[in-house]
């Protein structure tokens, strides 16, 4: 007798980069900026830290784990008093998951105090590591993030936005920035926009904001997405836009469509529900089956799914189901029960799946472990046919840029073809949605291949940024100009 399929679909996923917040004048600066940070929690799940500022001290909560278990207690948030204060739950693209990684980031400066949380990932930040650590830098974490606060120190201007700026000049890859001085919130984004950064307003205090989501959660109003390459500023003079660096088109990161930002955010002017409902109608259209019923597989599978069916016709209905009660510490004492599967996630629903031939559709395919697992518990399940279906194209390149995505040589789509893939999953027939069709759920007609309108390297190896650090494993070391030209 077969046992039955139980399986945690969360062991080969693409994982989240990070997720920032900030808020400046408000008396209730700490608890809002916790609450931002619960609706931005599946951008990162090792760590959350807020820090705020008082008028005369900073203070500085930093745990590992949950927001909700780091943040709930009324005690916690009455040690960060102040009307403004910024905060960052982390995934950890660059440096290990220890306390002093997690963000935000704090140092004293010669000006002040200084604070600060990166959505993103520096393509030069080991170089520039290494040659700040050459000259004498004495670094405290192991991310790439701290990098910033040095250049910050080392700049010779006068003012700390100026400073700040210095810092950016330096910098290549992508980057989101919310930080804190005695004096002022400030945010920043990089040229080519590549990760997410919205600007709201809550009893008329600015917030700086990874996703519109975390504007939903505590009552805020969205003002504007910041611009790629903008630096904004608020103090008690008001708010100031800087854009120090050349005008470049932007090149928004594609994942934060596909499957990065919280269903329900508006992401630079698009919601992001309603793209992955297209991408889902575009496959339906580019790879239809015959079949019985259209599968999500949970949760980032849902909104395609619908999509698909509906484009299709094909009805659509729950074949996997999840069980968001299984707590991450389950205590499993032998090998034998975690052979069962007791601790896991997912369960096949056999009364849709039985007897049916069934679509099954998802957002991505990484090394396809996953996948392998998703197809076989279907037919254990009782499925007649199984075929398979991405919402996005297949992934060809590792990411640089703040996804965790594995080496180039683990990518199921880099090592097979199509019909390799088809034969390694198990499925009756494999599809993806094509590059155009991507573009055309995001509302273009298909891809600039000279000007491409997003960063999706994944699927092209476009990068568009330098891979400083990937580089430099093949070349001599360059010597980088740490401070930017006086002018």
């Amino acid at each position: 007798m077969t046992e039955p399929a139980l399986l945690d679909l969360d062991d080969d996923r693409l994982r989240e980069e990070c997720g920032v917040f900030g808020i400046f004048g408000h008396p209730d600066a700490a608890a809002i900026t916790a609450l931002g940070l619960h609706a931005l929690q599946h951008r990162g799940q090792e760590a959350a830290g807020i820090v705020s500022f008082d008028g005369s001290r900073f203070h500085s909560e930093r745990r590992l784990g949950l927001v909700g278990d780091a943040f709930s207690r009324r005690e916690v948030i009455d040690r960060l008093p102040g009307n403004a204060a910024v905060g960052h739950v982390r995934y950890s693209t660059t440096g290990e998951t220890i306390l002093r990684n997690v963000q935000p980031l704090f140092a004293e400066l010669n000006a002040g105090g200084f604070a600060i949380g990166h959505n993103g990932n520096l393509t030069n930040g080991l170089t520039l590591r290494r040659q700040l650590v050459r000259e004498g830098a004495m670094m405290q974490s192991t991310t790439d993030t701290e990098v910033i606060l040095h250049l910050v120190a080392r700049s010779h201007r006068n003012r700390f936005v100026d400073r700040f700026i210095d810092g950016l000049r330096v910098l290549e890859g992508s980057y989101a920035f919310v930080g804190l001085t005695n004096k002022k919130l400030v945010g920043a984004r990089d040229p080519l926009g590549i990760r997410p950064l919205v600007l709201g307003k809550l009893d008329g205090c600015p917030i700086l904001a990874s996703e519109t989501c975390a504007l939903d959660i505590i009552g805020a109003q969205y003002v504007r997405d910041v611009e790629n390459g903008e630096v904004l500023v608020f103090d008690e003079d008001g708010a100031h836009s800087i854009k120090p660096f050349v005008p470049m088109p932007p090149r928004p990161c594609i994942f934060e469509y596909i499957y990065f930002s919280r269903p329900d955010s508006i992401i630079g002017g698009r919601s992001v529900y309603d793209v992955r409902k297209t991408c889902g109608a575009e496959l339906a259209r580019e790879a239809p089956a015959a079949a019985d019923v259209v599968i999500p597989v949970p949760d980032s599978g849902v909104p395609a799914a619908i999509g698909y069916a509906q484009a299709s016709g094909v009805p659509y209905e729950l074949g996997i189901i999840r069980n968001h009660y299984v707590g991450r510490t389950f205590i499993e004492p032998t090998q034998h029960i975690r052979q069962l599967g007791v601790r896991l996630k997912h369960s096949a629903n056999r009364a849709v799946v039985n007897g049916k031939r069934i679509v099954l559709i998802d957002d991505s395919i990484v090394r396809g472990t996953t996948s392998v697992k998703i197809v076989r518990m279907m037919r254990d399940a009782g499925a007649r046919e199984v075929h398979f279906r991405i919402a996005s194209p297949p992934i060809t390149h590792p990411d640089y840029y703040g996804i965790d995505t594995p080496e180039r040589d683990k990518l199921l789509a880099a090592t097979y073809d199509l019909e390799g893939m088809r034969q390694f999953i198990g499925a009756d027939s494999l599809a993806f949605l094509s590059v155009d069709g991507i573009y055309r759920a995001m509302g273009e007609k298909a891809r600039d291949p000279v000007h491409p309108q997003f960063t999706d390297h994944c699927f092209t190896g476009d990068y568009p940024t330098p891979l400083t650090d990937r580089t430099a494993q093949d070349s001599p070391p360059r010597q980088l100009s740490l401070l930017a030209e006086a002018g």
